[in-house]
């Protein structure tokens, strides 16, 4: 038998409109520039950043762990994504109608 929790215990009676945030600033105290370095996990793990930036955010790394977790959990679910999705293609109709649509979008947008 299960406990009907107390309504009156939930600042939001509507769960539809509890969602989770991220925490804005930084994750560790010691770490003040932490919520820029999670911003730019993804840039590093696509190699998409500068030698300079690439140093900076591998030295922020070694030094926090906290950040050094979630670039982890970043990591793991670039390496899902490639495995789960990797080498398939749209069939071909599905792709020339997108690229119809995408013509039309920018012709009428342009």
């Amino acid at each position: 038998m299960s406990e009907t929790p107390d309504p009156s215990l939930n600042p939001n009676p509507n769960p539809a409109d509890e969602r989770w945030t991220p925490s804005i600033g930084p994750v560790d105290p010691d770490h003040p520039d932490c919520a820029a370095v999670i911003a730019e996990v993804w840039t590093l793990l696509d190699n998409e950043c500068s030698a300079e930036s690439r140093d900076k955010l591998r030295h922020h790394l070694e030094e926090c762990p906290a950040c050094l977790r979630h670039y982890g959990v970043e990591e793991r679910v670039k390496r899902l994504i490639a495995t789960k999705c990797g080498g398939e293609k749209a069939p071909d109709r599905l792709r020339e109608r997108l690229r119809i649509e995408i013509s039309r979008t920018t012709i009428t947008r342009g």
